[in-house]
């Protein structure tokens, strides 16, 4: 079954999702107003130098300041020294032979000059947003500016030649790396985006022309514009969807917009006009999220509990510096041993959470704790699926091998938020705890108020003023407590309930 992607278009919002074999894979949304800034590339001006992190705030307009750290600070390139991610020995003899993920563009170059002899306060400099600014955090920035384009990736700043790990193929590597050293400008770089696997260098060629006039534009504009100021803008999530995601492995694109089904079809005119026929107007009378599914898909991904089909479970938790995922065996008894059936539970556990951590977009620290297992073995079964299920991920990922206590702690690699964050709020009830005080906790609470306000010598006639429940069980059950307030120092207590309130929220005054 091919895949496919479907949009959705409305005034407010833009939402895609990404179908894989039947299955919603990973959905993306772009509100008006809300608009993502990673990709986009600022003239900003450096307010702080920290020398102690290695480190510079950047004001490039945003209501917080950005970061750049010193190995994303661009200076004369004999002091670039590159470092080769790659997998053997072997090829780390061949430092020609740089191979990088799309998303590790920038983040293969280590700098030891100290950031304050590169930068200086008040300095103007070209910055590229590479996260967006998350929870109270500013984004951060770098200064190697990497433009993306259909097949390549153009990077002004670096003399560096990368082919997308993703093309296998070792004939096929070598061939696309002698188009590139061919029609690769000088102190320049490219990478090879996966999508370029089979294309001739005609088609190469062209996307590089688009990407150094781009390039060209975006120099005439920083020398006219005032710091801090937006140079530049990436695509909106229509056509950076087509770009990014419209590989050959899809084999329909489906949009409820005429309008943007036009702007889709004049954009595939210039970068692959092969693939018009594929795109389709969706006119069905039902919405196209409900028709295809995908509303019910996102729903289900921004709850707690995702179950399993054997009867398992697991549960996704985020807290301030990670999230922590717990798998249970829930209902499932398997049907020999123990041993089987958590092996069982641990494996399916591991596919269905590399799947929701890319559907969910969950990014950062990530802990797993997988059920305990005695055997070596299979904690090594377990930790190999999730490895092999996280193949299809675009984003990095790094995973460190399983305890014997049974948990992964593994990272994957965060430039927007997570769906959750995107599209929730934290609860103005529980202001984000996730927990609540009993009312038998807010009741003694209560009590011991009562308690003080009389020995501070107030007046005697009190009145609590409380959430209903709160007041019911005081009336139920702290009755006699209540009394023997009252006769011991003499004194009224009047309760009244107020649903306004918040169940953790109460008034002591005078009556």
């Amino acid at each position: 079954m091919g895949n496919e992607i479907v949009m959705n278009i409305t005034d407010r919002e833009t939402r895609l999702a990404l179908i894989e074999d039947g299955q919603v894979a990973e959905i993306h949304l772009e509100r008006r107003g809300e608009r993502g800034i990673v990709g986009n590339i600022y003239k900003g001006r450096v307010i702080k130098v920290l020398p102690g992190m290695q480190a510079a705030f950047v004001d490039i307009g945003l209501p917080r300041a950005a970061f750049l750290y010193v190995g994303d600070v661009h200076h004369h390139p004999q002091n670039i020294s590159l470092v080769v991610h790659e997998e053997t020995e072997e090829d780390h003899e061949k430092p020609e032979d740089i191979s990088l993920q799309e998303e590790e563009i920038g983040e293969g170059l280590e700098f030891t000059t100290p950031i304050e002899e590169l930068i200086t306060e008040g300095e103007d400099i070209l910055v590229q947003i590479s996260k967006e600014p998350l929870g109270s955090k500013g984004a951060r920035v770098t200064s190697h500016i990497s433009i993306p384009g259909r097949h390549l990736v153009f990077m002004p700043t670096v003399d560096h030649v990368g082919i997308s790990r993703r093309i296998e193929n070792e004939a096929e590597r070598q061939r696309l790396k002698e188009i590139i050293l061919n029609i690769k400008p000088k102190e320049c770089g490219l990478i090879v985006r996966t999508v370029s696997e089979h294309e001739n260098e005609e088609k190469l060629k062209v996307d590089l022309g688009f990407l150094q006039g781009t390039w060209q534009r975006i120099t005439e504009k920083e020398k006219q514009a005032p710091a801090p100021s937006l140079i530049y803008e990436d695509l909106d999530l229509c056509l950076r969807g087509v770009r990014d995601l419209f590989t050959e492995n899809v084999t329909r694109l489906l949009v409820d917009s005429a309008e943007t089904c036009q702007r889709i079809l004049d954009f595939m005119d210039t970068f692959m006009p092969s693939l018009k026929p594929c795109v389709e107007l969706y006119d069905g009378e039902e919405p196209i999220f409900d028709h295809f599914g995908i509303e019910m898909e996102l729903n289900k991904a921004l709850g707690r509990k995702v179950w399993l089909k054997s009867g398992g479970y697991i549960n996704i938790d985020f807290t301030e510096a990670l999230v922590a995922i717990d798998v249970n065996t829930g209902r499932f008894v398997g049907k020999r041993n123990l041993q089987e059936t958590i092996l069982k539970t641990n494996l399916e556990a591991a596919k269905e959470i590399a799947y929701q951590l890319r559907l969910r977009n969950i990014g950062g620290i990530i802990i797993v704790d997988f059920i305990d297992m005695d055997r070596p073995a299979d904690r090594e079964k377990v930790t190999n699926t999730l490895q092999e299920s996280l193949k299809k991920d675009k984003q990095k990922t790094n995973i460190l091998k399983i305890s014997e206590l049974g948990l992964v702690q593994m990272t994957r690699k965060r430039t927007r938020e997570s769906l959750t964050r995107t599209l929730c709020e934290h609860c103005p009830y529980c202001e984000g705890k996730g927990f609540l005080k009993s009312q038998t906790t807010v009741c003694y609470e209560i009590l011991r108020a009562i308690a003080r306000q009389i020995a501070d010598g107030c007046p005697p006639d009190i009145k609590v003023t409380a959430h209903p429940e709160v007041v019911k069980l005081l009336f139920e059950q702290e009755s006699e407590k209540l009394e023997e307030i009252q006769k011991k120092h003499r004194a009224t207590v009047q309760l009244n309930p107020d649903p306004n309130l918040h169940q953790e929220q109460y008034e002591i005054a005078n009556g």
